[in-house]
Formats: C-alpha cells, structure tokens, sequence
C-alpha cells in the first residue's frame, strides 16, 4: 500500500465511527440518488469502497452484492447494517486501485461518492474494467465541485488532480451511456458499459 493509500485508510478508519451522523442532511441534499444508482444494478454486484453500507438498503430484493473497502472499520459498520437489513452480503477488505478480484467476475460495478477519495482515480477505474465482464454495467457517481474555479487551480497542482468522474471512465476504456448532474450540480452520476 503506497503512502497516500495508507493515509486515506487512516482518515476513514478516524471517521468510521461519526460517518452516518450525518445521514438526514445527505438525503436532502441527494435524494433518490442512491436508489437511482443501485436499483437497477444486476446480476453479480460489486460495489467499490462500500463504506458503512448506506447504498445497501437499495439494491433490489436478493441482489447477489460484494461489497470491497480499504478501512476495516467501515466494513465492521457495513456488516452490522447488512444483518440488520436481513441482506447476504460479501464484504471483504481491499483497495479499489487492487481489486481482489478476478477477470470479468462481475454483471455490475457500482462506485457512489466513493472515487473523489481514491488516491488514483483512474488505476481504480481501469480496475473496475478489468472486474467487469464485457458488455457489464458501471454506475458511478461522484462529487466534480472540484473540477471547478477556484479548486480547479488547487487540484491541477497535485500530482494526481481529481478528475470527473465521466472523463476518468471514458479514458478507462468504459462506452458512457448517460451522465446526468444532481445535488444541485455538485455531483455526476454516470451509466456506462464495458464494451
């Protein structure tokens, strides 16, 4: 695990325990978001950097979902939420630029407001690509409040500027069905397909 890999793992192991106090002001500000992006998920399910679970609940009724993230402690929250939805859920620890995974093993690839805290953007989606059987299906959605003035300057200064999410993905190799901006345009949630 390189240095800046490590530090997020350190910042999300910090605020795993606090990250769904914040649950009320989240629905306001994305609403039907998680259920746009995870209802129509199929077939075997890989959700990157599930975090606390908070997309679990939308997934439809006997989705067959793996969940993948880099901080223990948030995996600990996500199980506790799966038992309490009754789900069956896989959920292993791993890092999205290294998906533990093999070739194609997966119908589906649902990242949510994940990617913008992945040190590599694009290492995590050329993953993605590799885990994704052709003709699968992404559904990603991420913040792009930075990809504009002023933080634009600020984040071309890093030696991997954050990037939207829709660039990162066509770049990847992924054909873009539909991108669509929410929350007030903070935000792109993306349909894509490997082809």
């Amino acid at each position: 695990m390189d240095e800046r890999t490590q530090a997020t793992r350190e910042r999300w192991t910090r605020q795993a325990d606090g990250y769904d106090r914040g649950g009320g002001v989240q629905r306001l500000l994305l609403g039907g978001l998680r259920k746009r992006l995870c209802g129509p998920a199929r077939g075997r399910i890989l959700e990157v950097a599930v975090g606390t679970g908070q997309n679990l609940e939308y997934y439809a009724d006997g989705a067959d979902v793996t969940g993948v993230d880099l901080t223990p402690a948030m995996l600990d929250r996500a199980r506790e939420r799966a038992a309490a939805l009754g789900l069956r859920t896989r959920l292993v620890e791993g890092d999205a630029q290294h998906l533990p995974f093999g070739d194609g093993g997966f119908d589906t690839v649902v990242c949510g407001l994940a990617l913008c805290t992945i040190p590599d953007q694009r290492r995590a989606l050329d993953e993605m690509r590799r885990v994704l059987r052709p003709g699968g299906s992404l559904r990603l959605a991420d913040h792009v409040e930075y990809t504009r003035w002023p933080l634009r300057g600020r984040e071309a200064r890093k030696e991997r500027p954050r990037r939207r999410p829709v660039e990162v993905a066509a770049e990847a190799g992924f054909t873009v069905d539909r991108v669509r901006r929410s929350a007030f345009g903070l935000l792109d949630e993306v349909t894509a397909h490997r082809p």
